[in-house]
């Protein structure tokens, strides 16, 4: 009988389902944001966010104990030495899930899922791409100034 218990299985054994939550809570916590099934999205977050809290204070056992969860060291130092300082002053909710829409092949629920405070990085994209559109419009009108020369000349 299922009483009281709590957790997805996702249609996985027990080895291959901490494997996943391994492996997805390495990804989201190196880059911040990851695509996934609404379902993993959701199992996620009650692995990820303990973790988070888990380094808000710093010391040699709690980096210890992530890596026996990870087993990734430069994910644990990113881990203690950016995301618990970041999330320092935030009582929990470090996750955001966004839902997309369904997978082509099978109709699955996708769902996006991020880190609460990315305020830094996607300004530093907004930047890149601006400046590659003022690039783009430039090339544009140079290059519709000589099509302009070759018209009037003909």
């Amino acid at each position: 009988m299922r009483h009281r218990l709590s957790g997805r299985q996702l249609s996985r054994n027990a080895p291959h389902r901490h494997a996943l939550m391994r492996n997805m809570s390495v990804a989201l916590l190196r880059y911040e944001t990851i695509r996934t099934t609404l379902p993993k999205a959701k199992e996620l977050r009650r692995v990820v966010e303990p973790l988070i809290t888990l380094a808000k204070t710093d010391s040699e056992a709690r980096r210890r104990l992530a890596f026996s969860r990870l087993r990734d060291t430069a994910v644990v130092e990113k881990l203690f030495d950016d995301l618990g300082p970041r999330f320092k002053a935030r009582a929990g909710g470090y996750t955001r899930i966004l839902r997309m829409m369904p997978r082509a092949g099978d109709s699955a629920p996708m769902a996006l899922m991020q880190l609460v405070d990315q305020a830094a990085a996607p300004a530093a994209t907004d930047e890149a791409t601006d400046g590659k559109k003022a690039k783009k419009k430039a090339k544009a009108k140079s290059a519709a100034k000589p099509r302009a020369r070759k018209a009037a000349a003909a």
